[in-house]
């Protein structure tokens, strides 16, 4: 696959603008010319459709010279300009103008593609309070008494009820509201987006005050999240600025409550951002919301049909998405303050959710496997915790060590300095006696290191961690992580089973950074260097003996790959829900430079293939706590088969295999 023919639209992404032209106030032909320039500048980035404000044609600032039949005549053939303009570049818009219907004048927004005017949406709050005074020139458009106008010889649809659908991208409507509508507290755009808009336009003429700018962007960022869709927000530039007002042209994107991008505030010349929407992310969250599907209608809509720009004249120019960078790790916040009360966080709903279990089934002792590795570690930070909430003391805390085949010094040294550091009972059984005896039982071969050499080593350190609890009349905590469960990277009653999971929500990417959170806030002194010092050694099971000199022999990302890749596959898999290609290509964007196309095929084909297959196991999961928007009990977020076919997504998988070996260009070396 050649990287730049890639279909943005395939991929549910549509190239949209929104812009603040250099304006003079009711000069319409200078007004159009930037309209039409910026245009031009659009489509040649690749977008597909610009926003442009609030009476950008003629102004918005023109007070009693709306009054004036040569700037409504005017203004009339500005929009047939414009209109044929969209055929030109090959690029639908969304501009502001006045408008008069039978004898009224309205505040108007027109859609114009494919060289004609679509529609045209009135404005239906007029602020009339401080430095704004629209009800003297505009009529709302609540006293509309006609749904079509005729423009030269065409029936227009005219009113507040117009959706604007893209034959030629799936799900991609586009509902207007003009920008008082959005300050008001009944938002058109909400019934709008219940109708079926993914994205909203709203045409703006906002003024500046001190403050304004934090309001507006949160308005715009949580009205985007509370419709389940793209919000577009052009304002007029400061061109219009004049007597006591002063506008700063402050246009942005925002989708799903966050802001894709924005212009640059009071800067005179013509302004752009451009970003890729997501519509196909919109539809699936509107799927998943029930609360969004229940919510009734207000009014019956119309819908006017068109089609967007073929991507050959637009977004297929260039296949780096126009979106904030792509997270590698989409789990960990890259503000470090952020992250840092992320982890605070998570790491208190960890500790309750297993307070809750201990409090309620009165146990005050409880076992815990201590391997000196990354998750076992954090299940003990973990459970010091609940235990402090309850004022448990910390020798209820029941740490086992057992060394196998595979186990170094380095891993065993760190638990037991851990624990002893904590403060927490620690025993040591080593499993080596047990397993051989229990090979000679089966009749399996110490030499031969397959599964059963390898799970039997699980199943008896789990049967420990099980019988003790027993021991001390307590449970086994369990330390598997969400990374793991996604993959079934575990033995089916060996650690995949405990009594409670308390990482079972927590990534292996996160873990690392709650272990050096907890490093860094939580301890100090040697309990500290232990901490790092665990967060630095490879990922191991350590279930294959040791190579000569008591070198590790085995590395979990060697085998299944790498987890930074894999929970970049759980985010998008099973937060958005989106198809292999769609997958493969945002992560190609992610770790370009970092991984080859080939190789994110190869483990995103072995992420499939595990994620299908080990199923089972996540359908006979313990317990856990939810810490984040991505959860895989089948008790709640994630119900799925045990045994659901992973043909269709293997398939598409295949084609990209071929494609990727068809076009070699772009598996470019790291």
């Amino acid at each position: 696959m050649n990287t730049g023919l890639v279909s943005l639209n395939r991929l549910g992404f549509l190239r949209t603008a929104v812009i603040s032209p250099e304006l003079r106030v009711a000069d319409v032909k200078f007004n159009t010319e930037k309209i039409i320039e910026a245009m031009a500048q659009a489509a040649q980035q690749g977008c597909q459709l610009a926003l442009f404000p609030e009476l950008a044609v003629t102004g918005y600032t023109c007070a009693d010279l709306f009054y004036q039949a040569f700037l409504l005549a005017e203004t009339r053939t500005a929009l047939q300009l414009l209109a044929e303009a969209t055929a030109h570049y090959q690029i639908a818009i969304v501009v502001g103008l006045p408008f008069m219907v039978d004898g009224r004048l309205y505040n108007c927004a027109a859609f114009l593609a494919e060289n004609r005017v679509l529609g045209i949406v009135p404005k239906s709050y007029l602020p009339n309070t401080n430095e704004y005074y629209e009800e003297r020139w505009f009529t709302p458009a609540r006293h509309s008494t006609s749904e079509w106008i005729d423009l030269n010889g065409v029936q227009v649809p005219f009113g507040t009820d117009l959706l604007f659908s893209a034959t030629n991208l799936a799900d991609c409507v586009f509902g207007i509201e003009i920008c008082e509508d959005l300050w008001s507290v009944n938002p058109p755009s909400g019934d709008l987006a219940l109708a079926g808009a993914t994205v909203l336009l709203n045409p703006s003429a906002s003024v500046e005050l001190l403050g304004k700018v934090e309001y507006r962007r949160d308005l715009v960022r949580q009205q985007s999240a509370r419709c389940l869709a793209a919000y577009l927000y052009a304002g007029s530039s400061p061109g219009e600025s004049t007597t006591d007002v002063v506008f700063g042209g402050h246009s942005l994107i925002a989708e799903n409550g966050a802001i894709l991008t924005e212009t640059e505030r009071f800067q005179f010349a013509t302004q752009i951002a451009v970003a890729d929407i997501d519509v196909q992310r919109m539809t699936y969250e509107r799927l998943k919301n029930k609360s969004f599907s229940a919510a009734g209608r207000l009014q019956a809509h119309r819908t006017i049909t068109f089609q967007l720009a073929a991507e050959s004249a637009a977004s297929s120019v260039t296949p780096t998405l126009r979106r904030p960078a792509l997270a590698q790790m989409p789990f960990v916040p890259s503000d470090p303050a952020q992250r840092a009360r992320n982890c605070r966080e998570i790491f208190n709903l960890q500790a309750t959710g297993l307070a809750k279990r201990l409090k309620h089934t009165g146990t005050q002792q409880v076992s815990l496997a201590l391997s000196g590795g990354l998750d076992s570690t954090l299940a003990l930070l973990v459970t010091i915790r609940a235990f402090d909430i309850l004022g448990l003391a910390h020798k209820g805390i029941v740490t086992i060590t057992m060394p196998g085949f595979g186990t170094t010094s380095r891993t065993r040294d760190n638990a037991e300095q851990l624990a002893n550091l904590l403060n927490v009972t620690l025993r040591q059984i080593s499993i080596r006696d047990a397993v051989r005896q229990h090979f000679r039982d089966i009749g399996h071969p110490e030499t031969l290191h397959n599964v059963v050499y390898e799970n039997s080593q699980a199943r008896e350190r789990t049967q420990i961690l099980m019988d003790i609890a027993n021991q001390i009349g307590g449970f086994a905590v369990g330390t598997g992580d969400l990374s793991e469960l996604a993959l079934g990277w575990a033995t089916f009653n060996g650690d995949h089973m405990s009594m409670y999971h308390v990482n079972a929500g927590v990534p292996k990417t996160l873990v690392r950074y709650l272990i050096e959170w907890a490093a860094e806030s939580e301890f100090t002194g040697p309990a500290a260097d232990v901490l790092r010092d665990i967060n630095a050694t490879p990922i191991t099971p350590e279930l294959l003996p040791l190579g000569d000199g008591d070198i590790l022999q085995q590395e979990t990302e060697v085998s299944i790959g790498p987890y930074v890749l894999h929970d970049f596959f759980i985010f998008y898999v099973v937060r958005y829900g989106f198809a292999p290609r769609k997958v493969f290509f945002l992560a190609q964007q992610a770790f370009a430079g970092k991984y080859t196309a080939a190789v994110i095929l190869r483990w995103l084909t072995l992420f499939y293939q595990r994620f299908f297959s080990q199923q089972f196991k996540r359908s006979a999961m313990p317990d856990g706590p939810k810490v984040g928007t991505v959860a895989l009990s089948p008790r709640g977020d994630w119900r799925m088969p045990s045994d659901a076919s992973s043909a269709l997504w293997l398939a598409e998988l295949a084609t990209l295999k071929e494609e990727v070996e068809a076009q070699p260009t772009i598996a470019q070396p790291a």
